[in-house]
């Protein structure tokens, strides 16, 4: 490479960024009419100036990048890893991305919204985790105009001590599903939980272990297309917009595969794992939920972060949903679970948006115990319940049954339950 500017006010220098990255920055700046060395030289200079570094970025099969940037500019960059404690690959990763993220593309407006990923979790078992998952998936997916009617109707006969244990009054709940627009979009479920009762509960049978997987393709170890993975849920309800992508007991050893190729793949990022895995289905869906298995491990950190506000996204968009029960197990569970998202925040400098606490397998029948709780839910500091789901029959039949909630009983409590927190959430 020749230098541009002979009369050494630039200097070359030979970094390492992944091709991906590289390719985006050269189409970007194609797309801008700038230069690279100018994107890069800007690039490096804002992320200098930053007070925090911006979230770690998948820096795997970094391939050499050149560029001329004005003397000094290299050493100070360099300065800047070692005070960070970065390697110069992280560094530069970073830079591009911000920058990157801050000079989008001009096709950008004419491309659909950015997927929503709802991440319900807990790390509890027993919650109801899949229960919630399959429903609010369902609500998502079902043809567009039958949910809105339902859900008024319900609302509109809450009884005065229904409307207690939602702390919300009628005309509250009424206003917060006048706008409700769910309905007619493409939705995957992701069973995550290695215990498989999400593809158990659908009559989906779960990929066999040493099969590919998403456990594979989280690992760096894929050997087809993931779309391929994918299973349709056959029913008239959901007039094929309705996807699952299937568990596997192979998930119980992830939390390890994830933590050995992360010691065997230099610039391998465990956190970003889920997202690899899952980029490529997300054309092809509007909602994207995970039913996310019982633990605080390596793979909660993936789910976690697959959740987090992404650049240029509005906040209660994506994020997680945590389902509870009235009892004091779970609130200890529960604040595990903040703790975590608390640390994963600060150790990434994410945004991880908590899109509400649904009360679920509620039972005013165990007295004190179950109300006291309920009440201690709603008096939690910036958090809200959005939801109080009964324990009712309707979820155990469609269990036996192996059919979607919504499918087979559409305008059943339970089902307009499922409705209102997909109306509630983020709100």
């Amino acid at each position: 490479m020749a230098s541009p500017n002979p009369d050494g006010d630039r200097e070359k220098v030979a970094f390492k960024l992944p091709p991906a990255l590289q390719q985006e920055l050269k189409v970007r700046c194609a797309e801008l009419g700038l230069d690279i060395q100018d994107a890069a030289t800007t690039a490096i200079t804002r992320w200098r100036a930053s007070n925090e570094p911006g979230p770690d970025v998948d820096a795997s099969g970094a391939k050499s990048f050149s560029t001329w940037l004005p003397p000094g500019l290299y050493d100070d960059f360099k300065v800047t890893c070692s005070e960070r404690g970065l390697t110069y690959i992280q560094g530069l990763a970073q830079s591009i991305r911000s920058w990157l993220d801050d000079n989008p593309s001009p096709k950008e407006a004419a491309r659909p919204a950015e997927v929503r990923r709802i991440i319900v979790c807990n790390q509890k078992g027993g919650v109801g985790k899949t229960t919630i998952s399959a429903g609010i998936a369902e609500a998502h997916a079902e043809v567009p105009g039958l949910g809105a009617k339902c859900l008024q109707n319900f609302v509109e006969s809450l009884t005065d001590t229904e409307l207690e244990r939602l702390n919300r009054t009628r005309e509250q709940l009424l206003a917060l599903i006048a706008d409700y627009a769910a309905g007619g979009e493409r939705v995957l479920l992701v069973d995550f939980d290695p215990q498989l009762h999400l593809s158990n509960q659908l009559g989906i049978p779960p990929i066999p272990v040493g099969a590919e997987s998403l456990v594979t393709h989280m690992t760096g170890e894929p050997r087809g297309d993931i779309k391929d993975l994918v299973v349709p849920i056959e029913d008239p309800r959901f007039e094929g917009r309705l996807h699952v992508l299937p568990g596997t007991r192979e998930g119980f050893l992830l939390d390890s595969k994830l933590a050995l190729t992360a010691a065997q793949s230099r610039g391998f990022q465990k956190e970003t794992a889920l997202e690899r895995a899952l980029r490529p289905l997300e054309d092809d869906y509007e909602v994207i939920v995970i039913d996310s298995p019982p633990s605080l491990g390596l793979s909660m950190d993936a789910g976690l972060y697959y959740g987090r506000r992404r650049p240029n996204e509005k906040p209660g968009r994506s994020g997680v949903l945590i389902p509870v029960q009235s009892e004091d197990s779970s609130a200890d569970a529960y604040q595990m679970l903040v703790d975590q998202i608390e640390d994963l925040q600060d150790d990434l400098h994410l945004e991880i948006d908590n899109l509400g606490i649904v009360v679920n397998l509620f039972d005013s029948r165990r007295g004190y115990i179950a109300t006291s709780s309920l009440e201690e839910w709603h008096n939690l500091e910036d958090q809200t319940v959005i939801a109080v789901v009964d324990d009712l029959k309707e979820q155990r039949e469609t269990v036996r049954l192996k059919r979607p909630l919504l499918a087979y009983v559409p305008e059943s409590k339970q089902a307009n339950v499922m409705r209102l927190i997909v109306a509630g959430a983020g709100k």
